[in-house]
């Protein structure tokens, strides 16, 4: 064999080296070219666009469910109120109540008194004084107490002055008559004394 088709043999062969390597970069190259439609598509299955009609369901689903929590609280609030209001309408039926089955003996001593036909004055007074004591007994139960007493320093949150006097012996500013006691609920004024103020 001589120089010239050795050549021309190498020159053959060449060419089939050359795509043998083409061959064997060309799978890579498809390879690197799959690669990014791959990661879109992985991409895909991470962050599928769900469907506008599941989406509208499942916020359909939603909305029932917040509707039922708010009926059910505006029906718990109803009843609350109810109850309280029968609470409160028991609660001050039951105080007015009390009130009054501490006034009914009271009331029962002034029937006897005036069934009495025959009585001296004495005895009347006497019948007065303790109905007036069964009386400010009843109030003592209740929590009421009088206040505004002749002497006392005048206060206008618990006095009512109706008139004024200039005494030398009384103080400044001091009730010098009660025309009629005022009486507390403990911190409540439930009447202001009328009295009569000096100097």
């Amino acid at each position: 064999m001589n120089k010239k088709e050795d050549n021309q043999e190498k020159q053959k062969e060449k060419p089939q080296e050359e795509k043998a390597e083409e061959a064997q970069k060309a799978p890579k190259a498809n390879v690197e070219e799959k690669k990014p439609a791959e990661a879109k598509s992985e991409e895909k299955a991470e962050n599928p666009q769900e469907d506008p009609a599941k989406l509208l369901e499942k916020a359909q689903v939603e909305l029932k469910k917040q509707k039922d929590i708010l009926l059910r609280t505006a029906a718990e609030y109803d009843n609350y109120r109810k109850r309280t209001e029968r609470e409160k309408a028991t609660a001050y039926a039951d105080a007015t109540a009390a009130a009054v089955l501490e006034f009914l003996p009271v009331a029962d001593n002034l029937t006897r008194a005036l069934s009495q036909k025959d009585c001296s004055i004495e005895d009347l007074r006497k019948g007065i004084e303790m109905v007036q004591k069964q009386m400010e007994s009843a109030l003592k139960k209740l929590g009421v107490e009088p206040m505004g007493k002749k002497g006392d320093p005048f206060d206008a949150e618990y006095h009512n002055a109706v008139s004024h006097i200039e005494s030398d012996d009384l103080g400044e500013n001091v009730i010098a008559e009660v025309f009629q006691p005022g009486y507390k609920l403990g911190d409540r004024i439930v009447r202001h004394a009328m009295v009569q103020v000096a100097n």
